[in-house]
């Protein structure tokens, strides 16, 4: 699995013009793209190092800060864009296998207390925050 953390003040998710989830205040947006060979190992590690990473201001964790997470599934961070003009997304998991991964990671920071918002998955989304620092980070598990 992959995720691209973003340090946020707020963010949100709309889908034809409702916004479908949200977190306001300090917190965490997580993109989250599913390769192949994904399962619940990944799930649990990425699920940790989410509610554990100390990058919050005052080098706090999701967990210490009591802070909100906003999960966005996005298949395009397994885009291979080396050859060509067209990149290919071969690496990235079908919806059939990545859909209940993603599902599996939210219920994962749910279970440890967190406040989870979402977007809606394969959908068209429009996702706006307000990056704090920036601070972003690439976890690859």
């Amino acid at each position: 699995m992959r995720a691209v953390l973003q340090r946020i003040d707020s963010a949100q998710v709309e889908v034809d013009g409702e916004i479908v989830g949200a977190i306001d205040g300090e917190g965490l947006l997580a993109l989250v793209g599913v390769t192949h060979s994904d399962g619940a190992d990944q799930v649990a590690t990425l699920a940790r190092k989410i509610a554990e990473l100390r990058i919050l201001r005052g080098e706090r964790s999701v967990t210490e800060a009591g802070a909100g997470v906003l999960v966005v599934s996005q298949f395009t961070l397994y885009g291979d864009a080396r050859k060509g003009r067209r990149p290919s997304w071969s690496a990235a998991a079908p919806g059939a296998v990545a859909e209940p991964l993603v599902d599996s990671l939210v219920e994962a920071l749910r279970s440890r207390g967190i406040t989870v918002a979402t977007g809606r998955f394969g959908a068209d989304m429009r996702v706006e925050l307000v990056n704090d620092g920036p601070t972003t980070l690439v976890l690859d598990v």
